[in-house]
């Protein structure tokens, strides 16, 4: 009897993703482990909530001011030598930091330079990224790649936060920095061997300022495109700072130790997963609007909830809730966007969703850790939780308004709105 073949579907079935998957399942681990290495590196040396939003403010301000740049300019570069050399620095940069904490040379400083580094590199890496996956898998599986992509970030948050709360326990925090450098070496790798260049689409016209004013102008005068966008602004920006309010959570309200902070991160971990493989499996390139508002609601909502636990097992199952909500908004809003991104636009394009997503993270990492810090962990929650309901509620008033006014969401086109 002869036995079933097995056949890899969807993005896997692309033989340049597969090996882009199998980099970005190890490099992640290592991700992982170097920030929750580097969150409680900063407790230690300060114990100060607001000195922790500040890191992460530091490391994402290069994308507020300079994400527009550099989508304009990765539109005209091969997006797979851009990510090489952006793996290449972040690597170097961790091994940096493992030799400064091994030798206990390390100081708050040092910490807000590496996070500064890492924000400007990072500029460059997300848009590329993310906008080089189409070229890999094509539209036809750029929602089931979108839906993986999530699926390898958000297991390696379950095993990376797991490893790196033993590793810190055991050994200390620089193996978790040694750890994440090795890992790009994986990446490298499996770059070197992808096909796909991710050559610039067209011709180049104007100068820089133009470019990105085209992208600007495209993105806003798009329905799809400017709703969505607006929608990951409010949440990125009020909602999801939880690299500032868990380890706070973990050592204020629970008193727990790195390990402990760890297993929280990784609860939220496997929600998230939970989300990103039911994205997977319903594989959908068309996703209504409607149905971004339910997993931001169910994320806010979740998070409000927080300021009423005080058990290590409730607050385990609520950030699982908030995992699988914040997953199920993250993979919608990208599919969203770069399906409605031309070819020639989708670096700038990217690179605007990337500044909604990840750009804001300063202005939300600095009144997390703000809020956090004079009234504490539950109420960093609560507030976060509490903006996104509200920011909700009038952004689904302008988008029902828009609806019934222009048929936004049921137009089967996705050419601009000369009106908007």
């Amino acid at each position: 009897m002869r036995l079933p073949r097995f056949r890899l579907r969807g993005a896997l079935a692309h033989r340049d993703y597969l090996l882009f998957f199998s980099g970005q399942m190890v490099s992640q681990i290592g991700s992982w482990m170097q920030s929750v290495g580097q969150s409680w590196l900063i407790l230690q040396l300060t114990d100060s909530p607001l000195k922790l939003g500040l890191i992460s403010t530091l490391q994402f301000t290069p994308m507020l001011f300079f994400t527009l740049f550099s989508g304009a300019i990765i539109d005209r570069l091969p997006k797979r030598k851009v990510i090489i050399a952006t793996q290449s620095l972040f690597m170097c940069l961790a091994f940096i930091m493992a030799f400064l904490v091994h030798t206990e040379l390390v100081q708050y400083w040092h910490v807000a330079a590496l996070a500064l580094s890492l924000g400007i590199v990072n500029t460059f890496d997300l848009p590329a990224r993310q906008s080089f996956v189409v070229e890999m898998v094509g539209k036809a599986d750029l929602a089931s790649a979108v839906a993986i992509n999530s699926a390898v970030f958000n297991g390696a948050r379950i095993v990376g936060p797991a490893i790196a709360g033993i590793l810190i326990a055991k050994i200390g925090i620089a193996p978790a920095y040694f750890f994440n450098g090795l890992s790009f070496v994986a990446v490298i790798i499996a770059l070197t061997q992808i096909k796909a260049e991710g050559l610039p689409k067209g011709t180049t016209r104007g100068n820089m300022i133009q470019q990105i004013s085209e992208g600007l102008s495209f993105a806003w005068r798009t329905p799809i495109l400017r709703f969505t966008i607006l929608l990951m602004l409010v949440i990125g920006t009020f909602v999801i700072n939880f690299q500032v309010l868990v380890p706070a959570l973990a050592r204020q309200v629970l008193h727990q130790e790195a390990q402990g902070y760890g297993g929280l991160m990784s609860a939220m971990g496997a929600g998230a997963l939970l989300g990103a493989l039911v994205r997977a499996v319903q594989n959908r390139a068309h996703i209504r609007l409607r149905s971004l508002f339910m997993p931001a609601t169910l994320l806010s909502g979740a998070a409000i909830s927080m300021y009423f636990v005080h058990s290590m097992a409730i607050a385990a199952a609520v950030l699982f809730v908030i995992g699988f909500g914040m997953i199920q908004f993250l993979t919608g809003t990208n599919t969203k966007v770069q399906m409605a991104a031309p070819d020639h636009l989708r670096g700038r394009v990217m690179s605007l969703y990337t500044l909604a997503n990840s750009g804001t993270a300063p202005i939300g990492s600095l009144y997390s850790g703000a809020v956090t810090e004079a009234f504490g962990a539950g109420t960093g929650f609560a507030v976060a939780g509490s903006l996104g309901i509200v920011s909700l509620t009038a952004l689904a008033a302008y988008w029902w308004k828009s609806l019934r006014h222009k048929q936004v969401e049921e137009s089967p086109h996705l050419k601009p709105d000369p009106a908007a």
